[in-house]
């Protein structure tokens, strides 16, 4: 059974860096054709995908947050982390990271933690 778990901090500044990890129990992220993925959901809005790392370390972002966003991953660890530079309120939002199986859809997510944008 996978398991994911996200941590971070809850509180983020505007204009600072939003950083999150998900920690993958139970499978690796390396295993071949699966990736995982950085949802979010903003209060009373729906699910944002907001990219993915593949098992070799590809990545894939949204074209509305490209420019702010980075994912990256620690094999050792079995680990892949979210970054999300120059924050505003707007970004306040549960995130989530998923593993997303070969078929092309998330099969497994985290519980999702609560990131809010607040000076």
């Amino acid at each position: 059974q996978v398991q994911l778990q996200e941590s971070g901090p809850g509180l983020v500044k505007p204009s600072q860096m939003l950083s999150l990890t998900c920690t993958v129990s139970g499978g690796s992220i390396t295993t071949k054709y699966y990736a995982w993925s950085w949802i979010r959901q903003p209060p009373g809005k729906g699910l944002e995908w907001m990219g993915t790392i593949t098992y070799d370390g590809t990545t894939y972002y949204s074209p509305s947050l490209k420019s702010r966003t980075s994912i990256s991953r620690d094999t050792s660890k079995n680990q892949f982390s979210l970054q999300l530079t120059s924050v505003t309120p707007e970004d306040t939002a549960v995130y989530y990271c998923a593993r997303r199986a070969p078929a092309g859809f998330e099969d497994y997510w985290g519980q999702g933690t609560q990131v809010t944008v607040s000076s």
